[in-house]
């Protein structure tokens, strides 16, 4: 699955993070014994047989048999589901999920008894009682009818709709299962682990088409002129991956080399946007088919646009679905940051169709082995299908990403204990995902590209079409690294090494000294707290082009560079996931070295350089002035990362202190050549477009005249085009956060916004309205969001960060959130990454004491509920950190801006 990412430049490149789980629950493998809730529904003298939230494990599921009926006009659906088990000890009883369905009949088929059904809607558990014990070793079809409401959410089977360009409102079905919520759909055992087969059946009016993870191979005419489609049956997989869409969609389609018949779905209206798509799943499958020497095993891959869809994307096996903005893409209004995440979250959820849904993590503790892999996999398979996105250049922020949230004491290990529901959903957070994606980088670079892609390989060769833990990949990649002849490294524990990566939590700080010929490195967590790394690093120094490499696996140690080496650059190109601090005037060397040759080193060195030097700053381990010093060289820099690097920083500070007009003249002078370069096209090179794009925004939002003369001038024009002029698509969104500014110009884009098919359009303008100075205005967009009908529910969550990160609507959206709580929760669920983000990103640039305890405040009130997040912590620290920042650094730099003035 990929969350939705919010560009949000704060001051410490923040990440987002979950909820603290319990710990976990032991399994039992025998019969369930009595405990919990007592059924109300005539049941007599039956107690509900189970107490633990795990299922019992001496049923194992083997196929569903499942007939759906969903009506698109009453907004339900009714159903039935066969169920073979397979009983593994003598019991009367058979537990499994269920949630807000309502069971009418459950029977053991040829027993001839309706069994009684107990509920516990506390586990979303029901157990239902077979007077005659299932024998061990005997197989059943468990059989039971049901239905319910279409949810109102993004959980489920759940509706959604859409409306047409002549203002007809279409309704459809969808669903997303990930990660408990098959239980909304049918009676199932919804845990990883219970992998089976699935034989899908759907009863639709003939207007509508239905789809599901498995191609049609039947389709009957039944009553009152309804079609039954019939689905082949799937390969065996866990109920997560389950899914069905109904629909009157259009479709695009091509065929892999192989032969795999790859779909792409859309609103009629919008199937022009398609094709972009349908040309990147093709190329992506016959990449990781060639990667990972392993047959896609499906006959078809389709991927579909729901209009109403919480999170980026989600891999169910053979029918990925996908937020709008991430799969459409139309060339008149998608900018190449738009199109680079289009290719990158289907690589991502393509990936999945191996790591995940192939093989599968055992339990949600291990969530990273899907979702640290998939992210991982973007960045292989873009660079390897579409070289020219330069999709290497991203990879660095998603570690930088990690790092600021690993360096906080909310983080959490990659592999945690989650139980319920809320602590599972909030596993799927900057940890498994960013985090993870950096430590396979970094392995992958410690054994090698070879060795990494044969341990992989063989890893979802042992575990397909099965489970498996953390220590599995590690055994694999052991075995192949043991083979190699190029590893340098005797005695190697790769358990040990990367149990120290996913088992404790933080990122470790390697101090650097130099000391005559010899380099002394000692490591700490970088919040001062004793843990102990197996750290693979890498140097390279001016006395050589080759990148050195050793094993630190002791607190200290020492390396012999010689004595006429002048610098040392301490993690090559950050392919390791650490923190480096230069002591005793290595700072000072390393500023000098940029001043004077900067392209003596990579890009990648530069730009982690900068990011390093800040964290540092943040931490207290450095005074301000250091990292403004070492970023001066950037009017010598030619790359666009390190420039952008260093510009996200300079505006961040500037957003701290906004009232104060200095900086502001200050960054416009130090960026004035820059500036002065960029046109108002989308020309150049991707790197050069985003350039484009962040510098222009910046420059008008600092009231650059040029910049806003310019603006006004293309929005005059857009305007009096009646919307038909095409924008350039990378400057787009600061034309319109221009031309937003007045009454006029904003009435006019929420116009453009309501009736535009184009999510990637609307997205540009939703972000130029919350740029408004006028409060009034940001109060009316943040209602509509909560109505979801102009601005859809999908969307509140950004939105409610793009006001907040407005400096006229900062407080306004904290105010919002606190007001409509419980109504945000009802919306998208407690642990979700919505809330996490609203959490954290309302909160993310309050500094001062009396905002810190205004917070505290808020978490308490709602006690109950932030108890069960890791997300308020979070955004504890966050705040706590921004007020150390400000008592460390305020003056620090007032006394440098006031230097530099002069």
């Amino acid at each position: 699955m990929v969350l939705v990412r919010i560009l949000l430049l704060s001051l410490f490149h923040m990440s987002l993070a979950g909820s603290q789980p319990t710990q976990r629950s032991q399994q039992a493998s025998s019969p369930p014994h009595p405990a919990g809730e007592q059924s109300t529904l005539g049941t007599g003298n039956l107690s509900f047989p189970w107490s633990r939230l795990r299922l019992p494990r001496y049923i194992i599921p083997l196929h569903y048999h499942l007939l759906l009926h969903p009506n698109l006009t009453s907004l339900s659906f009714t159903g039935s589901v066969q169920i073979q088990i397979d009983v593994q000890n003598n019991t009367n009883w058979v537990v499994l999920h269920s949630k807000g369905l309502q069971i009418s009949k459950a029977t053991i088929v040829d027993q001839n008894l309706v069994l009684p059904v107990l509920h516990n809607p506390s586990h979303d558990q029901i157990g239902i009682f077979s007077p005659r014990v299932l024998s061990s070793g005997q197989k059943y079809f468990l059989y039971i009818e049901f239905g319910a409401e279409l949810a109102d959410g993004f959980y489920g089977f759940y509706r959604s709709n859409y409306r047409t360009s002549t203002g007809e409102t279409r309704t459809l079905a969808s669903t997303h299962f990930e990660p408990t919520s098959a239980r909304m759909a049918f009676p199932c055992f919804d845990e990883p682990s219970f992998k089976a087969n699935f034989s899908v059946r759907i009863r639709r009016s003939p207007e509508y088409i239905s789809l599901s993870n498995m191609p049609v191979v039947k389709t009957v005419e039944i009553n009152d002129g309804l079609l039954e489609d019939q689905f082949d049956a799937s390969v065996k997989m866990s109920t997560y991956l389950v899914a069905f869409v109904i629909c009157d969609f259009k479709s695009v389609t091509a065929t892999t080399s192989s032969g795999v018949q790859v779909s792409i779905y859309a609103a009629p209206e919008k199937w022009l946007q398609t094709s972009y798509a349908l040309e990147v799943a093709v190329k992506m499958l016959d990449f990781y088919e060639e990667y990972f020497n392993i047959r896609y095993p499906l006959p078809k891959q389709d991927l579909i646009a729901i209009p109403d869809f919480q999170s980026g994307a989600m891999e169910n096996w053979g029918l990925t679905t996908y937020r709008e903005t991430s799969l459409l893409f139309d060339p008149l209004t998608s900018s190449i940051s738009d199109k680079l995440w289009v290719t990158m979250v289907i690589g991502h959820e393509l990936a999945h169709q191996w790591f995940g849904n192939l093989v599968t993590m055992e339990w949600w503790n291990d969530i990273w082995l899907n979702e640290g892999f998939a992210r991982y996999m973007e960045y292989i398979s873009v660079e390897a299908t579409y070289p020219d996105l330069k999709v290497e250049e991203y990879l660095l922020h998603t570690c930088f990403s990690a790092v600021g949230h690993d360096s906080l004491n909310s983080s959490r290990p990659i592999s945690s204990p989650a139980e319920n529901p809320t602590q599972i959903k909030q596993m799927f957070d900057t940890v498994s995902y960013d985090k993870g994606a950096c430590v396979l980088h970094m392995l992958r670079h410690f054994l090698t590209d070879d060795v990494f892609q044969r341990g992989i390989v063989r890893y979802l060769r042992k575990y397909s079409y099965r489970n498996a833990h953390n220590q599995d990949l590690w055994d694999i990649c052991l075995f192949y690294s043991h083979q190699s002849y190029v590893i340098f490294w005797e005695h190697l524990d790769l358990t040990a090494m990367m149990n120290t990566w996913t088992l404790q939590k933080g990122i470790p700080l390697v101090t650097v000294t130099r000391k005559g010929p010899r380099l002394l490195l000692r490591q700490d967590r970088f919040l001062r707290t004793v843990f102990l790394w197996h750290i693979p690093l890498t140097f390279k120094t001016d006395a050589s082009n080759t990148i050195h490499r050793h094993l630190m696996t002791t607190h200290t140690d020492s390396i012999h560079i010689g004595e006429e080496v002048s610098w040392v650059k301490v993690n090559t190109d950050m392919t390791g996931y650490y923190v480096v601090h230069y002591e005793n005037g290595g700072w000072d060397e390393m500023a000098k070295l940029l001043r004077e040759n900067h392209t003596a080193l990579s890009y990648k060195d530069r730009t982690h350089l900068i990011h390093n030097v800040f964290q540092l700053v943040t931490a207290g381990h450095l005074p301000l002035n250091k990292g403004l010093d070492l970023i001066g060289y950037l009017q010598s820099e030619t790359h666009n990362v390190p420039l952008l690097e260093g510009l996200g920083y300079l505006e961040a500070f500037y957003r701290m202190i906004e009232k104060r007009n200095e900086f502001d003249m200050y960054i416009l002078r130090f960026f004035r050549a820059v500036i002065d370069q960029q046109t108002w096209s989308d020309k150049g090179s991707v790197s050069e477009r985003r350039l484009r794009s962040e510098v222009l925004s910046l420059a008008c939002h600092l009231n650059d005249p040029p910049c806003l003369e310019k603006a006004h001038q293309s929005f005059k024009d857009w305007l009096q085009s009646n919307g038909t002029l095409n924008l350039p698509t990378d400057v787009a969104k600061t034309v319109f956060a221009v031309g937003a500014q007045d009454d006029h110009g904003w009435a006019s884009l929420l116009h453009t916004y309501n009736i535009s098919l184009s999510a990637a359009q609307k997205s540009k303008i939703l972000f130029a309205l919350t740029c408004s100075r006028d409060t009034n205005k940001l109060h009316r967009l943040l209602e509509l969001g909560l109505e979801g009908k102009v601005i859809r529910s999908q969307d509140l969550s950004t939105l409610i960060l793009m006001v907040a990160r407005n400096p006229r609507g900062h407080h306004l959206a904290w105010n919002f959130v606190k007001k409509n709580w419980d109504t945000l929760v009802q919306k998208f669920q407690l642990g979700s990454f919505c809330i996490r983000n609203i959490i954290i990103g309302t909160t993310g640039q309050f500094s001062s004491p009396e905002e810190l305890t205004e917070v505290q405040l808020f978490f308490e009130s709602i006690k109950e509920q932030a108890s069960q997040l890791r997300a308020t912590q979070v955004a504890l620290d966050n705040v706590q950190k921004n007020v150390r920042w400000f008592e460390r650094n305020l003056e620090n730099l007032r006394n440098w801006l006031n230097k530099q003035m002069k």
